[in-house]
């Protein structure tokens, strides 16, 4: 997993409420065993249905920060809607509210969601619809920053430091392996 610290880019505007994992990717493409090679499933249906769909829209490619709208990820529990957003290049993801699994699926394979107020997201969402729209997310101060403003954000401390270090659960564990000796010894 890399670490997260800041990232600006051009934000993609899919405001959409109630997008669940099989709209992400749908079953038909969860038959391996790999973590790799569903990026290009990203959003299938939707793009085959709609052309100006906007993963279909040259202007976002390379794009990083997806805005969307409530209960983003809802549906199953699958890693898959988190490896193949991941794969197509997405990094951030801004929602007013997102399916408690997708977000915990999310935070370990090193996926940033962050929940805001939703008409402020519906306002980016709108602009970015008709405009560039550049949004700067730093994670260490917990900040989002659009038009020169700036937006304090919560998240969750040990999800933070675990972003901020590039390390999963397991891995966080093992980094305090010293730490945990010593409280062992301690109570021996």
């Amino acid at each position: 997993m890399k670490a997260f610290q800041t990232l600006t880019s051009k934000a993609i505007p899919m405001w959409l409420s109630d997008v669940d994992t099989d709209m992400i990717i749908p079953a038909q493409y969860l038959t391996q065993t790999t973590t790799s090679g569903y990026g290009e499933h990203l959003f299938t249906r939707l793009k085959s249905a709609d052309p100006e769909f906007v993963f279909n829209q040259s202007r976002f490619k390379g794009a990083r920060i997806l805005i969307s709208g409530n209960n983003f990820g809802c549906g199953s529990s699958r890693e898959h809607a988190v490896w193949a957003l991941q794969q197509a290049g997405v990094d951030v993801i801004l929602a007013p509210s997102f399916s408690d699994i997708f977000f915990n699926n999310s935070a370990k394979n090193g996926l940033l969601l962050i929940a805001l107020d939703g008409e402020l997201l519906e306002k980016w969402c709108e602009k970015a619809q008709s405009e560039d729209l550049d949004i700067t997310v730093d994670l260490a101060a917990q900040t989002i920053t659009v038009d020169g403003e700036s937006y304090h954000f919560d998240y969750d401390p040990f999800r933070k430091e675990c972003l901020l270090q590039g390390q999963d659960d397991m891995g966080y564990l093992l980094s305090k392996d010293q730490e945990i000796s010593r409280f062992e010894t301690m109570l021996k």
